[in-house]
């Protein structure tokens, strides 16, 4: 009878286990803001476990902002990037002490001759475990930096896409002069310290 019950209790636990979602094989998301999203975008989809990176628009006030608003720095949102990953591949911890290497966290407002408020530096986080992650990384990176981390990190509240002309603009504008200039260097520079780590996706090498 003891044998009998065991099993049914074990058949009972396979059952449950069974029904249960499994948070860890479900797509993430992360937002970072670390100056121009087109820098950003290209940096990030070069990870294994990014699925797909947009960029686009939080931390404002207006509703659907538009990229002349946003410049013209009317609305408050800062030029971010969506980041859709695996966390069984990648975990959000991981994307974020990778923020450290794709941007300068010292700089207020700005990177580079981009300077703004939508320039900020920012991860919004989208829950109490990412606002942790986010926290611990930023105070182990600080070690790493000679000036004092600027970076905010605050709550998501809404993120708007960027209009279509945005998304890769990276790999569809190459020899534009910004991207030469600007988007190249730094995506240069990603690539060669996460090779390093065999972070990047075959196609990134």
């Amino acid at each position: 009878m003891k044998s009998f019950l065991t099993c049914l209790l074990a058949m009972s636990l396979s059952l449950a286990q069974a029904a249960e979602p499994a948070a860890s094989a479900e797509k993430q998301t992360a937002v970072f803001g670390g100056g121009c999203f087109w820098c950003t975008e290209a940096q990030y989809k070069m990870l294994k476990g990014v699925s797909k990176v947009v960029s686009g628009y939080a931390g404002g006030q207006v509703d659907n902002p538009t990229y002349k608003q946003v410049c013209n720095g009317d609305t408050g949102h800062a030029e971010v990037i969506l980041v859709e990953f695996d966390p069984k591949v990648i975990t959000y911890r991981d994307l974020v002490d990778y923020f450290w290497i794709a941007h300068d966290p010292t700089t207020l407002n700005r990177q580079g001759a981009d300077e703004g408020t939508q320039y900020r530096s920012t991860i919004m986080f989208s829950n109490e475990a990412q606002r942790l992650a986010a926290e611990a990384s930023r105070a182990e990176a600080a070690k790493e930096f000679s000036s004092p981390i600027v970076t905010e990190i605050v709550p998501l509240k809404k993120f708007y896409p960027a209009e279509d002309y945005h998304q890769d603009y990276f790999a569809n504008n190459p020899q534009a002069g910004y991207c030469r200039v600007v988007v190249g260097p730094k995506v240069a520079k990603f690539r060669e310290k996460l090779a390093k780590k065999d972070r990047l996706k075959p196609e990134a090498k």
